[in-house]
């Protein structure tokens, strides 16, 4: 049975229209490399005042893209659907964005993870089971990435991919 549900937002909830291209290069002025990807541990690897930059930039493209955010129906109909259990939202996403996003979708989670509190999903989902008070085999994880799906494998949570 599911006790509780942990949602990824991009690519889940919402569509944002990150220009990608853009936060790679800025990325790499501040590293100083072309050798970025996977992003989010060559950001593990970096000191705090890198890291720090690199954030600040990634919000900056991030608020850009949130004018054109816009909302995955299939994802938004499993919040629907699962609005009366304990939720938390993980996500890569700064947050400064992820608020925004959720007040102006009346979007309510019980635990928030972003990037700032972790740059890896199978970290933030137990964190998250652990603020929700819930073993990750009672836990459903809704994301949208073969990443998402590791991860929830990993952890020992049901995986819903949004996309199939």
């Amino acid at each position: 049975m599911t006790e509780a549900v942990i949602f990824d937002l991009d690519g889940t909830l919402i569509d944002l229209p990150i220009n990608y291209h853009r936060l790679f290069q800025e990325i790499g002025k501040i590293t100083k490399t072309n050798e970025i990807r996977p992003i989010t541990k060559t950001i593990a690897n970096l000191d705090e005042k890198a890291r720090k930059k690199i954030f600040e930039k990634w919000e900056t493209i991030e608020l850009d893209a949130f004018e054109n955010m816009t909302t995955i129906n299939e994802g938004m109909n499993l919040y629907k659907k699962y609005h009366d259990k304990p939720k938390a939202l993980v996500t890569m996403q700064g947050r400064t964005l992820v608020k925004q996003a959720l007040e102006q979708l009346t979007l309510s989670f019980n635990h928030i993870l972003t990037r700032e509190d972790s740059l890896f999903r199978t970290e933030q989902i137990r964190t998250a089971a652990q603020k929700l008070g819930t073993n990750t085999q009672k836990i459903l994880f809704i994301g949208n990435t073969d990443e998402d799906a590791n991860a929830a494998k990993e952890t020992g949570c049901k995986f819903q991919k949004v996309g199939e």
